[in-house]
């Protein structure tokens, strides 16, 4: 019976009476299962509850899948889909997005973090470092008083951003190099 049922995120969507925007958020991550029946959702906006019956949308959800390439998802469900790569940003707009989450972050130090991360995501990386991973590493780097990117403060810290050993193996052997490039743009001597 209906009473009983509790309607979570995707059915909300279905039964909104002025339309919703439904997030899928890292949809490769689920299983093959819960892809079918994203499917089914996304062919006719409908679903077919047990008991219940057909629940259709009256006006159709704006649904956005994000997906991070960890599995293939199925082709049905891609022909379903427009697909919008969005890469890393450019160094001014990480710069604009690590002032605003870590205010304390000196502008030095900044313009040197966004340096470093932006090289380091051109090394072959088994997992290259988000924003997110930025902004957690700047977090550190306020709570550890850094002024400088030195070698040593980046080698004990580059775990908040590599999330592999074998990651951390290959900038660990160019982070000197790294390092060094990094306050050289951001406008400081060696």
């Amino acid at each position: 019976s209906a009473e009983f049922l509790e309607p979570r995120p995707l059915l909300r969507a279905l039964q909104a009476p002025n339309g919703a925007v439904l997030l899928v958020d890292e949809v490769d991550k689920s299983d093959q299962e819960f892809e079918a029946f994203l499917l089914e959702i996304l062919s006719d906006y409908q679903v077919t509850v047990p008991e219940l019956g057909r629940i259709a949308a009256e006006v159709p959800p704006v649904v956005v899948l994000t997906s991070n390439n960890m599995r293939d998802l199925g082709d049905a469900l891609k022909r379903r889909c427009l697909h919008l790569h969005i890469g890393f940003p450019d160094a001014k707009l990480e710069s604009r997005i690590i002032a605003s989450r870590v205010p304390g972050l000196d502008e030095s130090l900044r313009r040197q973090l966004v340096g470093f991360v932006q090289s380091l995501r051109g090394l072959d990386l088994k997992k290259a470092p988000s924003v997110s991973e930025t902004i957690d590493w700047a977090r550190v780097l306020v709570l550890l008083h850094a002024g400088v990117l030195e070698t040593g403060l980046v080698r004990d810290t580059l775990n908040v951003l590599l999330k592999f050993e074998t990651d951390i193996e290959t900038a660990s052997r160019q982070l000197g190099e790294l390092t060094g490039r990094a306050r050289r743009e951001a406008g400081l001597a060696e």
